[in-house]
């Protein structure tokens, strides 16, 4: 008896929505209330029309909770739940306080644990797959390779690793419990935020005039830092380069394109592709570098990595070392709403590499293949330390294009 009753009022309170639109579609005004109805067209109409459940369900909320709602929260949550709904790991809604977060992260100085992390598409696993030096996740332990699976009383996977980013971030001493499970092993960890700041770069020069560089992530200034490392490779008497992808989840598309023009002449480094077939093409100029270049990439090696890595290697200018990359050829915007305080992230094109080869969920097959023995795979190796296979295989195939 009780739920039609619900489905009665709930009904009523549907008709009455749409009898107020409608009445305003025509233009009427209700005297007797002293309310003026306000014109609209039948297009918007119809698109009004079909968040009409929601407000129904709202305007329920609203006069039989059991306590005053927080309208606001279930607002916030309405559009997280949109996004949601488009069933895409890389697409989400940026609230005020995550919009801000983001901008901390591509600046490279926030308070949190020191960790980055990659979501799979497939199984919707969260990795980690860098662990900042001297932070507090270095020191309790924390190890690449380690599946997150809860920060505090949050359930992480790839679509709820934003919600675990907000939570890991946030005001420096506080404590914070994550729990990742490593093999078949599930390890709990308490840490204190710290100030966290997150180098883009480093290099140095390996045996045999062979330069290294290692690039992190594509955000911050990583274009014109890769360019300085570049330049003081080359003073120091550089005549090859190795570039380690290595666990690059990738970043702004724009910073891969700037990194490649270094080294290629003018030409369609990849294209984008919309769902209605137009196309963007990111392109190099001349004025390129000639040094011979390698790089080296692994099953982490995402997104702007496999643009940068696969766009070069494409086009017969660089040679790529490692495992099979990740195989991300999907392109996101990042959209700023009511004057730059929220926005989204929405999905909104496939790339291609300038041969038309898709790299989405295929990614880039390298022409060397270096594996990291499993004994090896949570060492830390220090900068240009050869002790690393995959990095000596990637110097010998640099040192072998000096000899030619």
């Amino acid at each position: 008896m009780k739920k039609r009753i619900v489905t009665v009022i709930l009904v009523l309170t549907l008709v009455f929505a749409l009898a107020g639109a409608t009445a305003q579609a025509a233009g009427f005004f209700d005297f007797s209330k002293r309310s003026r109805m306000v014109t609209i067209s039948q297009s918007e109409y119809d698109r009004l029309k079909r968040f009409s459940k929601l407000d129904a369900m709202l305007q329920y909320v609203e006069a039989y909770y059991w306590k005053d709602p927080d309208v606001n929260a279930m607002v916030e949550n309405a559009a997280r739940g949109l996004m949601y709904g488009l069933e895409d790991p890389y697409t989400f809604y940026y609230s005020a306080e995550d919009w801000q977060e983001m901008k901390e992260d591509d600046e490279g100085e926030y308070g949190g644990i020191g960790i980055q992390m990659l979501g799979n598409a497939e199984d919707y696993s969260v990795i980690i797959t860098r662990v900042f030096t001297d932070t507090p996740a270095e020191k309790a332990g924390l190890l690449k390779g380690d599946q997150l699976v809860r920060v505090e009383d949050l359930e992480v996977n790839a679509y709820s690793m934003q919600n675990a980013v907000n939570i890991m971030r946030g005001e420096i001493g506080d404590t914070v419990e994550v729990e990742v499970r490593r093999g078949e092993e599930y390890l709990t960890f308490q840490m204190e935020r710290a100030q966290i700041h997150v180098n883009r770069i480093a290099y140095t020069m390996l045996e045999d005039q062979v330069g290294y560089i290692v690039l992190y992530e594509f955000a911050g200034e990583s274009g014109k830092e890769f360019a300085q490392a570049l330049n003081a490779l080359r003073e120091q008497g550089a005549q090859a380069l190795v570039v380690d992808l290595r666990d690059n989840g990738g970043g702004w598309v724009d910073h891969a394109r700037d990194i490649a023009d270094l080294f290629m002449d003018e030409g369609v480094l990849v294209y984008c592709e919309g769902r209605n077939g137009e196309r963007e093409y990111y392109r190099t100029k001349n004025g390129s570098d000639a040094i011979p270049l390698v790089f080296l990439v692994n099953g982490n090696t995402a997104s702007s990595s496999e643009i940068l890595s696969g766009g070069l290697q494409d086009v017969g200018r660089a040679t790529v070392v490692g495992t099979q990359t990740f195989g991300k050829g999907i392109v996101q915007s990042v959209i700023p709403m009511d004057e730059d305080s929220w926005g989204f992230q929405l999905t909104v094109a496939q790339y291609f590499l300038s041969s038309g080869a898709p790299v989405h969920t295929i990614g880039i097959t390298p022409d060397i293949i270096s594996e990291m023995p499993k004994e090896l795979e949570n060492v830390y190796f220090q900068l240009g330390d050869l002790a690393d296979p995959q990095l000596k295989d990637a110097w010998e195939a640099a040192r072998d294009k000096l000899a030619k």
